[in-house]
């Protein structure tokens, strides 16, 4: 017995993408259908490789053959992705990048640059292209991350202009401040100079095609912040906070500064850090220090998604000290969270591109 292509295809329309709520077919994520007797093949183009939902997808459409089209149907089914962007085809900055991340936090000292650094790479294990931009010009943190402390990236001539080759680390391509600064000495700079330090980094580097840039915002909502969001179409925001109150005050100034009707960028959702505390000799034993749940409930008051919630161990220090950032042990359970994280932020870009307008460039009048 044989079908037909549309056979086939009308059997695929009964499967809806679970976070778009749109059949494959009508959503063209279906590609070369074959036929060959009862053996079935055909391509389901996802929108993105860090898909949480792709076992299901798959799955949900061998039900629908085998129960629309022949129940003896052999069905290969080879899961693919093609990241989507809303970004315009004409991109003075980043031209090559298709969805932009900022990272960012209300304050200091809630981890915000380490869940940025195992964001990047926990996208990046997926199977997606991924830049990290260390913007916290007055405390870049990504060189001692990645243990590039001493490293000068390269050079490269295109068009008549030199640019800015970033370091490749651990999959992903990285660029700092710090890579251009003795890191003994104490930054002084004015507003302005780092506002333009900062441009230089998204205009003078050869970033190429990269599916996701993610930024490394400075704590607050400041010069940096303004200048970010004024030269580029931000995709979304994810903001980093721990549970506790003086942490959950300043994520508010800061979902309220991205959602002020003259700046309007997506917040893409909250990922609370230091959750709890796991000590390494008792791993299945939660103890919240910080309070309990503050970032949930914040997102929750803020009808925002829950990216995340990274417990606090000891690795994670450890690893970022070393220059090894925990989601490259794919062993540890706290390499797993990072994993949730990417899979949960890449979901919401997902929906972001599918449902909303384009982010444009922010215009400030005094």
């Amino acid at each position: 017995m044989s079908y037909t292509n549309e056979q086939i295809l009308n059997a695929l329309r009964t499967v809806n993408d679970p976070d778009l709520h749109r059949d494959l077919v009508s959503l063209n994520m279906i590609e070369d259908i074959s036929v060959d007797g009862n053996k079935v093949s055909f391509k389901v183009v996802l929108t993105t490789p860090a898909c949480p939902l792709k076992d299901k997808i798959k799955k949900d459409c061998i039900a629908a053959i085998q129960q629309l089209v022949d129940p003896w149907a052999e069905v290969e089914v080879e899961m693919t992705s093609r990241v989507t962007t809303l970004r315009a085809e004409k991109r003075p900055l980043l031209e090559g990048v298709k969805n932009i991340i900022a990272v960012a936090s209300g304050k200091g000292g809630v981890g915000k640059s380490t869940v940025a650094a195992n964001l990047a790479i926990a996208l990046s294990r997926t199977g997606a292209k991924v830049g990290l931009i260390d913007a916290d010009i007055y405390g870049p943190s990504v060189p001692l991350m990645f243990d590039e402390v001493n490293s000068k990236p390269g050079g490269i001539e295109k068009n008549g202009k030199t640019l800015v080759v970033p370091i490749e680390k651990h999959g992903i391509k990285i660029l700092s401040i710090g890579f251009f600064v003795d890191p003994a000495k104490a930054l002084v700079w004015r507003g302005p100079m780092a506002s333009n330090a900062l441009t230089q980094l998204f205009s003078e580097a050869d970033w190429g095609e990269l599916d996701y840039m993610v930024i490394d915002m400075p704590p607050g909502t400041g010069d940096i912040h303004l200048t970010l969001v004024q030269q580029l179409p931000v995709t979304g925001v994810a903001i980093v906070t721990t549970p506790q109150e003086v942490a959950l005050a300043d994520a508010r100034k800061a979902i309220g500064m991205f959602t002020q009707e003259n700046i309007n960028v997506p917040i893409l959702g909250l990922i609370e850090n230091m959750a709890w505390f796991t000590p390494a000799e008792l791993p299945e034993n939660k103890y919240y220090i910080f309070g309990k749940e503050g970032g949930k409930k914040l997102a929750e008051d803020n009808n925002l998604p829950l990216l995340g919630q990274i417990p606090l161990v000891q690795s994670i220090c450890e690893s970022g000290d070393k220059g090894s950032p925990i989601a490259l042990d794919a062993k540890s359970p706290v390499a797993d969270a990072f994993r949730i994280l990417a899979e949960k932020t890449a979901q919401q870009i997902a929906i972001r591109n599918a449902t909303k307008e384009p982010t444009k460039i922010v215009e400030l009048t005094k």
